[in-house]
């Protein structure tokens, strides 16, 4: 079905809308929830509340890109999931290693000033990112957004882990370097 179908059926209300939802973002939102929590359980309990979610908000809102927001969804929902599993107890996984990898690019101020660079932020990544070969954007999005394993992505573009561990590690300096001439601490 097509997505502006898709989006139509939640303005309508219209209960047919989750299992279209389901049947055409199911696996594309649980493999985000899965490489975030590393739990099949925790990670359709994800993608259902995704569902909820996506009704509770439209309308009003009228997404242009639905996998993209659908995507947002399910990771912001993994991420506190995340958090509240960890609150007590320090696990491993994926997440603390993409988070700490990604620490030596910028680190966080005082959360006032962090809320006024937040955007600006963003918007040096994005240009960042911009700039970057279409290869290397992908395998730099697939282990910072959607927290892929390292094997898995070298296994998706034919390339060693340690290769795939090198590029993450260039494209990091290079970010850090490109951070840091705009005004980011690292």
């Amino acid at each position: 079905m097509e997505d502006s179908r898709i989006v139509q059926l939640y303005w309508d209300r219209d209960q047919k809308a989750i299992p279209a939802i389901s049947e055409k973002y199911g696996n594309y939102c649980g493999a985000i929830a899965w490489n975030i929590l590393g739990s099949r359980e925790d990670a359709e309990e994800c993608v259902n509340d995704t569902w909820l979610r996506a009704w509770n908000a439209m309308p009003p809102h009228r997404p242009s890109l639905l996998s993209a927001f659908l995507g947002k969804i399910t990771r912001n929902l993994a991420f506190d999931r995340y958090s509240y599993l960890r609150a007590e107890k320090r696990g491993g996984g994926e997440l603390p290693a993409i988070l700490e990898e990604l620490g030596e690019c910028a680190s966080g101020a005082g959360d006032v000033e962090r809320a006024v660079d937040e955007l600006e932020l963003a918007r040096a990544i994005d240009d960042f990112l911009a700039a970057l070969p279409a290869a290397k954007r992908d395998v730099f999005i697939r282990r910072y957004w959607y927290t892929e394993p390292i094997s898995s992505i070298g296994r998706r573009y034919g390339m060693r882990d340690g290769a795939v561990s090198m590029t993450l590690s260039r494209l990091r300096q290079k970010l850090r370097i490109h951070l840091m001439e705009r005004g980011f601490e690292p």
